[in-house]
């Protein structure tokens, strides 16, 4: 007998993620804030990623079309070349690193990705992109320390890596008490020509 059957509902977006060696780095340049700041709520590093279209609550039944639909779209994009750089934070609340590379090429695969979504009929909030790398979130009576802890992110330039796969990814937000963790639904290697190979401009706050 299963003890832990799937769900009726996944809170579900599509997403690239860094590899391990370039998520290490960042580590690397964080250890002080993570002495300074032991009140924010840290994301693990194995969680790290850079969210194209967040699809919220989902019923279970919409994940075997979009594996189908990401699975043949990744294949014919090629891979990113991206970077991690600085960083920044949103409302005094959300501390981020900032993305460099080809964003240009970010922006038009989450734009395609958006688009077969909804070509699926799946609904979802259509929020402008704003990449970055989700970090830390501070808590209600903590307005401090997430502004604080973007001086330590500012010099930070991390080396270039490509993005190869595109992740369909499920959280378990709403679920009860704990930290937000996420898991791989599927992932997907892009085609093998490399977009990118020259500098960008770090996102904006």
């Amino acid at each position: 007998m299963d003890d832990h059957p799937e769900p009726s509902t996944l809170r579900v977006f599509v997403a690239l993620a860094p590899p391990d060696d370039a998520k290490a780095e960042l580590a690397r340049a964080l250890q002080p804030a993570y002495a300074m700041y032991p009140r924010l709520r840290w994301n693990r590093i194995e969680d790290w990623h850079i969210t194209l279209a967040f699809l919220g609550e989902l019923p279970s039944t919409a994940v075997p079309l979009l594996r189908s639909v990401l699975a043949g779209r990744a294949a014919s994009h090629p891979a990113l070349r991206l970077g991690l750089r600085g960083g920044g934070h949103f409302d005094e609340r959300l501390l981020w690193s900032g993305i460099d590379g080809d964003l240009e090429g970010l922006h038009l695969l989450a734009a395609d990705v958006r688009e077969l979504v909804r070509s699926c009929g799946i609904e979802f909030s259509d929020r402008p992109l704003r990449p970055h790398l989700t970090l830390a979130r501070s808590r209600r009576d903590d307005p401090t320390s997430v502004p604080q802890a973007v001086a330590g992110l500012i010099g930070f330039v991390g080396r270039p890596w490509l993005a190869e796969r595109l992740h369909l990814v499920g959280s378990n937000i709403g679920r009860g008490p704990g930290p937000i963790r996420y898991r791989d639904i599927e992932s997907w290697r892009f085609g093998a020509v490399v977009r990118g190979g020259g500098d960008s401009a770090p996102a904006e706050s």
